[in-house]
């Protein structure tokens, strides 16, 4: 019997990576990226370019748990930087290994055995014109992988019938540019955020009506939002150039559940642990990523319990849902997963 412990603690080992950071040196600045979410492409992600120019960069890369770091499994050319990068959130791997993309257009990129990778779906809703209006992001829903909903810069979010490639609907969110769209868990509901300062609650069921849940100070813009997918009653947000993170209980609206003050510079990502209702990680330009664990709620929360500072201002944050054990961010060229 012990011998059969031992054995299965030296599998465990074998089986996770020994360090507890990984780097990864990109060829440019790093924007969009996100995990891979089957259990099949463990240590999977995906970064975008970000370049002042047409044509952008896409690559997925993978860490070699041989050698410990960092292989490029593919790498394809995108117009314009990605503002959103997404794996079908399929963690079976039943279906097929879809990436999906946002800039001009919402793209879905199917990813073959091989590295080869083809252009699936191109998602336009602006047929009759010959311009498009940029879209800021976008959220898959976890439960029904054919439902997919896009923000845009023209004040609408369009939700999506991927089997059809068709818009659902489409429907005027807010009253200025929409920054961010998220799904919440189940089906029907999303919530959006954007340049006119507030967090919007849409039901798929009934969407003659929404309910503005905050409104920022001043009607700050709010840039991110990130639904809590184990108690979806909270959600975070941030406002521009704010070094205050924003957790909303959508029982209780206009009034933040928490704010989060532990940055000296402004917040550019925001992540919820896939695995824990209460623990959060934020980052930015101040080059610091922070946990904070929110258990204590409704007392005030005054700072985080972990805390790592990178080399510099850090512009992209996501937390593993299948390895909830690792944290990744972007700062410039590299990218960086971190044991937490």
């Amino acid at each position: 019997y012990q011998r059969r412990v031992r054995d299965i603690i030296v599998i465990n080992r074998m089986d996770t990576p020994k360090k507890e950071i990984y780097n990864y040196q990109a060829p440019w600045t790093i924007y969009g990226m996100n995990w891979s979410v089957r259990a099949d492409k463990k240590y999977r992600l995906a970064i975008g370019s970000f370049l002042e120019d047409y044509t952008n960069k896409v690559e997925v890369i993978q860490l070699s748990e041989e050698t410990g770091s960092f292989v490029k499994r593919c790498s394809f050319d995108h117009h314009y930087p990605t503002t959103k990068i997404m794996f079908l959130p399929d963690k079976v791997g039943s279906k097929p290994d879809l990436l999906g993309t946002t800039g001009d257009y919402m793209r879905l990129w199917e990813i073959g055995e091989n590295g080869q990778v083809e252009l699936k779906s191109l998602l336009n809703n602006n047929k009759n014109s010959e311009f498009c209006a940029p879209l800021t992001s976008f959220d898959w829903n976890e439960t029904n992988h054919e439902i997919l909903g896009t923000s845009s810069i023209d004040t609408t979010c369009t939700i999506w019938d991927l089997q059809k490639e068709q818009a659902i609907t489409k429907l005027i969110a807010h009253d200025k540019e929409v920054y961010d769209i998220a799904f919440a868990r189940g089906t029907d509901v999303f919530a959006s955020v954007g340049a006119d300062g507030s967090v919007r609650m849409f039901d798929l069921r009934c969407l003659e009506h929404s309910t503005i849940i905050y409104e920022s100070p001043d009607l700050q813009p709010l840039l991110r939002l990130c639904w809590n997918k184990q108690d979806d009653y909270f959600l975070a947000t941030f406002s521009m150039e704010s070094p205050t993170a924003v957790i909303l209980d959508i029982r209780v609206p206009s009034l933040p559940a928490a704010e989060l003050n532990g940055h000296n510079a402004c917040i550019n990502s925001v992540a919820w642990a896939p695995h824990s209702s209460c623990h959060i990680c934020t980052a930015g330009d101040d080059a610091q990523a922070l946990i904070w664990d929110l258990s204590p709620l409704p007392k005030k929360i005054e700072e985080p319990i972990l805390q790592y500072t990178s080399e510099s201002e850090i512009n992209q944050l996501q937390w593993s849902v299948t390895q909830p054990d690792w944290v990744a961010i972007a700062f410039g060229q590299k990218l960086q997963i971190l044991r937490v």
